[in-house]
């Protein structure tokens, strides 16, 4: 195959984890220039080399990509940075300051897209390039995401064509069963390796592979895709990382290590919705039990950790880590404090919660000020301090409340935690307003701090110590060289740690503890 020629292995630019690794998550344009005199990109890159400098070793960028609707994830064309955004030279002045991780946006494409098009007009190859389906076809046991029918009539050449749609009808999905499309696909993951990308993040990956009569979920050979993208990216670019993006239950959604084959980090998705049934029902059960059983990643892999989202707090990945009533209380709570929650079609036809659409502020938010900002930033510290790299979304820096004007323009319940910011926007509320500032500060203090902790390497050990397994959250790093402690509820807590130290904590708040010098240290 010509796939490869001509590709030179890359450089390595760095290999392995460590303490040092942490990825802000953020749209191309989540900060513009007020008067529009810079593309977005280049506001970007001003502030990781200003204010967040040495903060980040990655920067993820949420598809950067021309696009019609969903935010990026109906992409037009994969090879072109959107204009509005900048170009691949304002990508590579980025990689001077955070390597860059890249949206592969692989289960669809845009109805928009040129491939789309030749398709409609019935061109070979590319009316094979999509997957269409006899209506009359029983597909009552695919999973669905969405409630919105699974499949899309089309007029095109050769008739009327009904497409499949898993996420909307201007989002067709693409027919991995054609391994001209497969060629494309690699051939994008390498222009994305070519051109800096250190992360690629693999939307949706989850629904790649179809097949009449099965949920369309996991199958094997979506499986063998990404261990074909493994060997892909281990040839090419080895210090390179495959994230797999798949927001679903815990032990599915970490099948996708494989037998350590498959993606190097999978998104850690059941801590949000657990973390959040912590602080808001004042009881870390659920939490300590998932956390005491959660395995340590295999080889040369880790967990990607992270809270808040630029899609809001999947509620799948809490299947049979916590009882229904406790979700029923994460809804209600949402809702009481503005957010909203988004639902998906079972296959009997009724609909339950899948995913809510907050800002991580807001749904820790309580009426006490001083209280909500505890609960973020512990929230955050034992984030920062579980196995793993952290990925912090942009919005997390400043605790940004519910964006619910967003949501009234847009009339889309994401948009709730999608806000863009000027610049003088994010400078004055990192500076001037107090709430912001205050979350801004220690936000940045803790990212440095874990930065200079060899503790918190993802290959440093993880142990969760069940002191208290309701009020607490006690995780020791590395066999105690560095503790975190986090009080859950609304009353002071005073612990006993294994070291023989004892700590004492506000209501809500958290500590980072290291072990004293005279206890094996």
């Amino acid at each position: 195959d010509d796939l490869l020629k001509g590709f030179d292995p890359l450089p390595a630019r760095r290999s392995g984890w460590s303490e040092q690794d942490a990825v802000l998550i953020t749209y191309g344009d989540s900060l513009r220039a007020a008067d529009g005199a810079r593309p977005p990109l280049r506001v970007l890159r001003d502030v990781l080399d200003g204010s967040l400098e040495r903060v980040f070793s990655d920067v993820h960028l949420l598809p950067c990509f021309p696009y019609t609707s969903d935010d990026g994830f109906s992409v037009v064309d994969y090879r072109t940075i959107d204009p509005a955004l900048g170009d691949w030279d304002d990508i590579a002045a980025l990689a001077e300051v955070s390597t860059v991780a890249f949206d592969l946006v692989i289960n669809h494409c845009s109805a928009s897209h040129e491939w789309f098009t030749r398709c409609k007009a019935g061109e070979t190859p590319f009316r094979d390039y999509f997957l269409s389906v006899d209506p009359a076809t029983d597909l009552s046991n695919v999973t669905r995401p969405r409630s919105l029918p699974l499949q899309t009539p089309v007029k095109t050449a050769d008739g009327t064509r009904h497409f499949w749609t898993t996420f909307s009808p201007d989002q067709l999905d693409l027919n991995f069963g054609n391994p001209v499309v497969l060629r494309e696909m690699l051939a994008i993951l390498l222009l994305y390796l070519s051109r800096g990308g250190r992360i690629i993040r693999l939307d949706a990956i989850a629904f790649l592979w179809k097949e009449i009569g099965t949920t369309c979920l996991h199958l094997q050979q979506t499986h063998e895709v990404v261990k074909l993208m493994r060997d892909l990216v281990d040839a090419v670019a080895p210090d390179a990382v495959l994230l797999t993006e798949t927001n679903v239950p815990h032990a599915e959604n970490v099948s996708y290590f494989g037998d350590g084959d498959e993606a190097h980090m999978v998104y850690q998705f059941s801590l949000a919705p657990l973390l959040l049934d912590a602080f808001i029902h004042e009881d870390a059960t659920y939490l300590n039990r998932w956390l005491a059983a959660l395995d340590p990643p295999p080889d040369g892999c880790t967990y990607f950790n992270f809270t808040a989202s630029h899609d809001g707090v999947g509620v799948r990945p809490l299947e049979g880590l916590a009882p229904p009533e406790r979700l029923e209380g994460l809804v209600d709570r949402v809702r009481q404090n503005g957010g909203q929650v988004s639902m998906r079609r079972q296959p009997d036809g009724s609909e339950s919660p899948y995913e809510l659409n907050t800002t991580w502020f807001s749904a820790l938010e309580v009426d006490d000020p001083s209280a909500s900002v505890e609960r973020f930033l512990s929230s955050q510290r034992l984030q920062l301090s579980l196995q793993g790299v952290p990925g912090v979304y942009i919005h997390s820096l400043l605790g940004t409340p519910n964006w619910t004007e967003g949501v009234e323009e847009t009339g889309r319940a994401r948009t709730i935690n999608r806000q863009k910011l000027t610049r003088d926007e994010f400078d004055a509320a990192r500076t001037n307003d107090a709430t912001r500032s205050a979350i801004f500060g220690v936000m940045l203090d803790m990212l440095r701090r874990r930065r200079a902790e060899p503790a918190f390497s993802p290959l440093a050990s993880q142990t969760v110590a069940l002191l208290d397994e309701r009020r607490a959250v006690v995780v020791e790093r590395a066999g105690g060289a560095v503790t975190c402690v986090v009080n859950v509820t609304s009353q002071p807590l005073t612990l006993s740690l294994r070291s023989g130290q004892t700590v004492t904590l506000p209501a809500f708040g958290s500590r980072w503890v290291a072990r004293a010098p005279n206890d094996g240290g």
